[in-house]
């Protein structure tokens, strides 16, 4: 089979995706998260907020009801903290029957590790060209 052959085959086989609807669906579901998420910390303060946020994915992920919510949403249901909290309760849920230590305590920032690592690393050198803009700027 040549490649030409092989790409018709695929294109016939394959659905296609509906990208209107799905980002229509990921405009709707992540806005009303991004408005429940505004509206808590406009009523209790960022800390609460970002604590119930939280909360709410873990609780969603181990329920098992993040999944099905991911499927309908697309990208709108991984907005930046519920998105967080599931990567997190996910992978704890997942591995845990491999025990504490070799199973949740190593697996659980599995996805969640990278995006914390470089987002310490990207925030120090912002903070770092930052602080050194404010001492040459001073110094002038």
């Amino acid at each position: 089979m040549v490649k030409s052959d092989y790409k018709k085959l695929v294109d016939e086989v394959s659905p296609n995706s509906p990208i209107v609807k799905n980002c229509i669906r990921a405009f709707f579901i992540g806005g009303l998260i991004c408005v429940l998420g505004q509206f808590l910390h406009n009523i209790l303060g960022a800390e609460y907020t970002v604590i119930i946020l939280i909360g709410i994915g873990a609780l969603l992920t181990a329920l098992n009801l993040y999944s099905p919510l991911g499927k309908f949403a697309g990208a709108g249901s991984i907005v930046p903290i519920t998105g967080f909290a599931n990567s997190v309760a996910s992978a704890a849920v997942e591995f845990k029957s491999e025990g504490v230590i070799l199973g949740l305590g190593s697996k659980i920032f599995l996805v969640a590790g990278p995006v914390i690592v470089y987002g310490l690393a990207t925030s120090s050198i912002i903070g770092l060209v930052y602080y050194l803009r404010g001492v040459l700027l001073w110094a002038q």
